[in-house]
């Protein structure tokens, strides 16, 4: 059975796997901020904390929106310049942030406190470092770092959108394939096909679904092969059917006189 418990932030194990559930509006960004004020403080002890005090550069937080990255960067920024100036006794925490009262507490003496106003301080100017990212960011990071270890390119870019690539793909095909076509072949394939757009459209539901192996052979072919191949399946098959009409209409004409 999986248990659930109120989530305390200065209490909060720094080690580990953790999983936390949190609706909309219930403080995600507040929580964030204060784990990475434990994190950089080194806070916590062998029961909850890490091994050691930590830089923005050695912290990954991650979120699904370049907007989010730049104000969740700002809060936390912002969160230790705070708590920067209360340990140096330059502000006091407000009365309802438990979490910094807390933590003065932990860090009573001058020279505890002079040491953790100097590692905030330090991490908030580092805040240019943080490795504040979204998904997608972070995976484009770590293939362009170790390219040779993932066989990418250095330069390699995120596309965000592939639809204009498919679009180009569409286009490239419609002009290589369909434009040498001849008359007939051109008619079987608007047959099918009667604009780029309705082409793009099968397309992307193909990708969509996967195609099967003997169909990804049938794609790799040139389209003038193709139809031609399939015009003559179908004409052997209809010729298949066609095989003793002529006897089967005679014998049939025959009972049918023979019931008059």
């Amino acid at each position: 059975m999986t248990q659930h418990n109120q989530l305390d932030a200065g209490s909060f194990p720094l080690w580990g796997s953790r999983l936390i559930e949190a609706s909309a509006g219930t403080g995600k960004t507040w929580t964030i901020a204060a784990l990475y004020l434990r994190l950089v403080l080194g806070h916590g002890g062998e029961q909850e904390g890490f091994t050691r005090p930590l830089l923005p550069a050695e912290i990954l937080v991650m979120t699904f929106t370049r907007a989010a990255t730049r104000e969740l960067s700002d809060r936390i920024r912002a969160r230790l310049l705070e708590a920067a100036q209360c340990f140096r006794g330059e502000a006091q925490p407000a009365a309802a942030d438990a979490l910094l009262t807390g933590l003065l507490a932990d860090y009573a003496g001058p020279a505890q406190r002079r040491a953790a106003a100097y590692r905030l301080s330090l991490a908030a100017d580092s805040m240019d470092d943080a490795a504040v990212h979204t998904i997608d960011a972070w995976c484009q990071r770590m293939l362009r770092e170790h390219a040779f270890d993932s066989g990418c390119l250095f330069d390699e870019a995120l596309i965000g959108d592939e639809q204009a690539l498919l679009l180009e793909a569409t286009q490239d095909y419609w002009r290589a394939q369909l434009y040498p076509l001849g008359a007939a072949a051109l008619d079987q394939a608007l047959a099918v096909f009667r604009t780029v757009e309705g082409l793009q459209s099968d397309a992307r539901a193909l990708l969509a679904q996967g195609l099967p192996a003997h169909a990804q052979a049938l794609a790799a072919q040139p389209l003038a092969q193709l139809i031609e191949t399939v015009v003559a399946e179908r004409a052997a098959a209809l010729g298949a059917l066609k095989e003793g009409w002529g006897e089967r209409a005679t014998a049939m004409r025959v009972w049918l006189d023979a019931q008059m």
